[in-house]
């Protein structure tokens, strides 16, 4: 998928929907998410992606140590939540329509949007742990946040 300008975006509906307009994703990076003291960047910084399309937002980051990664999500006024998360002994994790892949070789993670949807607009960002087990990591105590759009993906409709 190449990313297109806004004004070069079909408003043609997918078979079996109504048209309702091109759906626009605007991705700010954290450049400076940190984990553990690590840093993992986001990218690309922007993104236009018509509904129904299918997006990536990519996280790279340093330290071969990392073993425990996740995806958070945040709506306008509202906390962070956990979108999905997997371990470094796995290479591929989905839940619904998102998946994750990691490839610990390249030290590279990406999240897979399919299908997307008006109702997806978020802040999305990515974070990293090596000492950190699953139902046992909290986000404030794991990243340095900045307040939006400092950091994250903001995905908008």
């Amino acid at each position: 998928m190449s990313p297109a300008s806004a004004g070069g975006l079909s408003t043609t509906a997918p078979p079996g929907k109504p048209p309702t307009g091109a759906l626009i994703m605007f991705l700010w990076l954290q450049l400076d998410c940190v984990s553990l003291g690590e840093k993992m960047e986001q990218s690309p910084s922007t993104l236009t992606v018509q509904e129904g399309n299918s997006s990536v937002i990519t996280c790279t980051y340093t330290d071969s140590a990392l073993d425990y990664f996740l995806w958070y999500k945040k709506e306008p006024g509202k906390g962070p939540q956990l979108l999905i998360d997997i371990r470094s002994n796995k290479s591929k994790r989905e839940h619904q329509r998102w998946s994750v892949l990691l490839n610990d070789k390249a030290k590279r993670l990406s999240l897979h949007i399919s299908d997307t949807q008006p109702g997806d607009s978020a802040v999305y960002f990515c974070a990293a742990s090596t000492q950190c087990f699953p139902g046992t990591c909290y986000l404030y105590s794991e990243l340095r946040l900045g307040q939006p759009p400092s950091f994250g993906t903001d995905f908008h409709v």
